[in-house]
């Protein structure tokens, strides 16, 4: 019975070491970055006017704008930050 017990405490302790040993650090590092856009000051009137329509009580944040003319503009609606990309008639577009 003593072996058996002795074994069984073997068996487990050796079991934990493994699993605790092939624990492994899986801490990924993301990296933020404005891939082609540029940061301005101002967007044109008439995506204000379809952000005002599409988010009642929107603020605009920041504003970026790529070669395309594709708009990336950082928006605040009730205390909640949002990402929304347009076009410069005010379209909206899905990324």
């Amino acid at each position: 019975m003593k072996k058996l017990i002795l074994s069984a405490a073997i068996l487990l302790g050796g079991l934990s070491t493994q699993a605790a040993t092939t624990e492994k650090n899986s801490n990924i590092q993301s990296v933020k970055f404005q891939d082609e856009y540029k940061e301005v000051d101002a967007v044109p009137a008439a995506i204000k006017t379809a952000l005002d329509n599409a988010y009642p009580g929107v603020k605009l944040e920041k504003a970026y704008v790529n070669d395309k003319k594709e708009y990336k503009i950082e928006i605040l609606v009730r205390d909640v930050k949002s990402i929304v990309y347009t076009d410069i008639q005010g379209n909206i577009i899905k990324k």
